[in-house]
């Protein structure tokens, strides 16, 4: 089997693209930055998802394609950018598959399609999302309903995950984690409100049995939850367990840091730069519930090899070992397609 993997450079992308390689497949990368030391990558093609040259080139001789490459961060992209990674994107990439031949895919997408209200939405539950980033997902994924539905035989499988956590892992719980090691981090609020996380490699096993299984729809959608759903207080807690740490009692209302973090959201907003605590993510972490349930999955007989604290406490020996001294690159998709491409061999990337 040859298999495409869009966005192999990363977080997600490497851990799949590692678990297909050791199961024999060759593994084409489709990215706009190179994936690193010791990729799992047959070949490697540095170019733009939205680009039909470097797409074409990294699909050809592929029967199979995870589609993962997106514009995704909740900061530092337009919306028109958006949509035009994640929806015209995919069409891109679709409009290949249809000329190569290629009949089956997996597109992870994310529960940012179902926006809020909902207590625990499900696969049954009507997406409203409420975010540049949830809706152009939406819309990517009926563009691979709409390449399904084209030809006999063609089945997709859309995966939609929650909050994914795990080694190599620069996001949201990783950010928390540098701020608990630091000496940083204090609890706000009463930390019972709910967080759906994903340890990733959870997340790929969940992948890999939706992709060996004989699809039951030309278009089946399958959230990705790790269950139990843990508490904002709770994941703090595993996080300073893990890296031998007591939890302070001293806690900070809810109200006192919104306040306290206004100044930072203003110089934020002057400088045109992100920061590490700003309103929206206190709320984020501290407030806002996000809780989703993941049935299909499970009734089709899926059971998770790991749970959610053996999960963080393999993210914590990563991060002692090697992620605390690396800085965070950041990749936001640039608002215009970067055209052209860059193929490595394998053979080629090894010397």
């Amino acid at each position: 089997m040859r298999a495409l993997v869009t966005g192999g450079s990363g977080f997600i992308g490497r851990h799949l693209a590692h678990a297909l390689a050791r199961r024999g497949a060759e593994v084409v990368n489709l990215d706009l930055v190179a994936a690193g030391h010791a990729p799992p990558f047959a070949d490697e093609v540095i170019g733009d998802v939205r680009d039909p040259a470097a797409v074409r080139e990294a699909l050809a001789g592929c029967d199979l394609v995870v589609h993962l490459a997106a514009a995704h961060h909740d900061y530092g992209i337009e919306r028109d950018t958006y949509f035009d990674v994640n929806e015209s994107g995919a069409r891109v990439l679709c409009a290949a598959m249809e000329r190569e031949g290629v009949r089956r895919a997996l597109f992870t997408s994310t529960v940012a399609v179902y926006g809020g209200g909902d207590d625990e939405p499900d696969e049954a539950t009507v997406p409203r999302p409420t975010s540049p980033y949830g809706a152009s997902k939406l819309a990517g994924e009926r563009v691979f309903q709409e390449w399904a539905g084209r030809g006999e035989s063609r089945a997709v499988t859309v995966l939609r995950p929650s909050v994914v956590f795990g080694p190599w892992h620069y996001a949201n719980v990783y950010a928390l984690l540098r701020q608990i090691d630091a000496g940083r981090y204090l609890q706000v609020g009463d930390g019972r409100n709910y967080k759906s996380l994903v340890y990733v490699r959870n997340l790929v096993d969940a992948a890999l049995f939706l992709l060996d299984r004989e699809p039951g729809a030309a278009m089946e959608v399958c959230n990705y939850v790790d269950k139990p759903d843990l508490r904002s207080a709770e994941i703090a807690a595993l996080l300073y367990a893990a890296l031998g740490r007591p939890v302070p009692r001293l806690r900070v209302p809810l109200g006192l840091a919104l306040a306290m973090a206004a100044p930072l959201d203003a110089v934020s907003a002057l400088t045109g730069r992100p920061i590490v605590v700003s309103r929206q993510r206190i709320r984020k972490l501290a407030s806002d519930q996000t809780r989703f349930a993941a049935r299909r999955v499970r009734d089709l007989g899926f059971v998770p090899r790991f749970s959610l604290a053996e999960g963080v406490e393999d993210m914590v020996r990563w991060y002692v070992q090697e992620g605390r001294d690396r800085a965070p690159i950041v990749h936001l998709p640039p608002a215009q397609v970067v055209v052209g491409a860059q193929t490595l061999a394998g053979a080629a990337r090894a010397h």
